[in-house]
């Protein structure tokens, strides 16, 4: 089949970044023999006209289109994602009759929402590269794609829970349709496991990947990296949503790193629970310049409402380890969910300036998602409705709390 896969993402939320997970669906679809084409719309002044010559050019036998972001998490002003993403599927209905399948991290979290919203044919919720070929080959013989992992159809028919490849390595890794970044501020994104068994009352990650850790081989990560960085590529970015869970496979990954040659700077995520000095060691002589904490709160107490494993002394311990290797520290405090109060959010601010961070972001307001305990939280305290959907952003921003906290945080900033 000839099969045209478009990056929906227009947006440079938080940082700009590679299409890495279309890439790989590109990489498993090209071998399973079928003819494809890559189109990202970010680079692109005029998306639908982007859109239409990639249609009039390839006349394609199925559309795929990545949803990356459902809006950008800003409860004062909040942008809702999907209505340019819906253009780019009307523009694809219009210039073709081929089946329109939709999916990606953003889609994943709201399956029948998103589809239902987006009107495209067929969603695919999970690891899109595991099912996608799979679903392609039932299309191509005129067989029904229903009963197949993670897929969704127009019809609301039951789906199959999420796609979820129990081995990453039968996965692939990388596709040359991926175009590195040249920015200085532009990072290529790297994965070497899947899964976040920490259950945070408000993450939407366990939606998306599993809660079930699921690891590539060091090996494998690692002779990606090298052969990127013969080709000049020197920059990375782990996106793992907890670079160090588990310990010894992120050493390994450490150690590999370490000895490879022309050498290469790297960045990460870090859960800041029991982290060791012999492993902050490790990720300085492997070339890690910088690690983000995602500590959302310097009070106890919150922290144990978020359902964090970790105290403001792990965070403070971490910290100072990163420092006294040379590792720059982006902080993160996600302030106003349940409990919080002035003093909490005061606590906060003053843990987080304690720290001497390189970088510090704070948002105001969680953003809620289905199916996490903050969603119940947030019904139990009339902030929603149970029958919600929640597609459109809703936050969680604890009472008497503004404006006074958006004031606070912009007079401390």
């Amino acid at each position: 089949m000839k099969v045209l896969l478009i990056s929906a993402n227009t947006e440079r939320v938080s940082m700009v970044t590679m299409p890495l997970g279309l890439g790989l669906v590109c990489a498993a679809t090209r071998s399973a023999g079928h003819d494809v084409r890559f189109l990202d719309l970010l680079p692109e002044a005029d998306p639908r006209a982007a859109v239409r010559r990639a249609i009039e050019a390839f006349a394609p036998d199925a559309i795929g289109i990545s949803v990356r972001n459902i809006d950008d998490q800003s409860e004062q002003n909040p942008r809702f994602l999907l209505e340019p993403v819906r253009d780019v599927v009307g523009e694809c209905r219009a210039r073709s009759t081929a089946p329109i399948v939709v999916g990606g991290a953003g889609y994943s979290i709201f399956p029948r929402e998103a589809l239902a919203f987006l009107g495209a044919d067929i969603g695919v919720a999970g690891d899109g590269e595991a099912v996608f070929p799979a679903l392609l080959e039932r299309l191509e013989a005129g067989r029904s794609v229903a009963g197949l992992p993670g897929v969704h159809t127009r019809d609301g028919g039951p789906a199959v829970a999420r796609a979820q490849a129990p081995h990453l390595d039968a996965l692939p890794l990388w596709d040359d349709a991926l175009v590195p970044p040249t920015g200085p501020d532009e990072w290529v994104p790297v994965q070497s496991r899947r899964g976040c068994p920490n259950d945070c009352s408000y993450c939407s990650t366990a939606r998306i990947q599993g809660r079930t850790i699921r690891r590539r081989s060091p090996r494998q990560v690692v002779d990606l990296i090298g052969r990127l960085a013969r080709a000049g590529i020197d920059r990375f970015y782990f996106v793992d949503n907890s670079f160090n869970i588990p310990e010894r496979h992120a050493l390994e990954l450490c150690e590999a790193l370490a000895a490879l040659e022309p050498r290469v700077t790297w960045r990460c995520i870090l859960y800041p629970e029991r982290v060791r000095e012999r492993f902050v060691r490790a990720m300085a002589a492997a070339g890690c310049v910088e690690v983000s904490l995602g500590f959302e709160s310097g009070a106890p107490r919150i922290l144990r409402e978020m359902n964090k494993r970790f105290t403001p002394d792990d965070v403070r311990r971490t910290s100072d380890l990163l420092a006294a290797h040379g590792i720059r520290r982006r902080g993160f405090l996600l302030l106003g969910g349940p409990g919080e109060t002035r003093a909490s959010v005061e606590e906060s601010l003053a843990f987080a300036q304690s720290l001497g961070l390189d970088d510090l972001r704070i948002t105001i307001g969680i953003r809620i998602y289905p199916g996490t305990p903050l969603a119940k939280r947030a019904v139990a305290d009339g902030v929603i409705a149970s029958e919600d959907d929640l597609l459109h952003p809703a936050f969680y921003l604890a009472p008497g709390l503004e404006p006074w906290i958006h004031q606070r945080v912009l007079a401390g900033s």
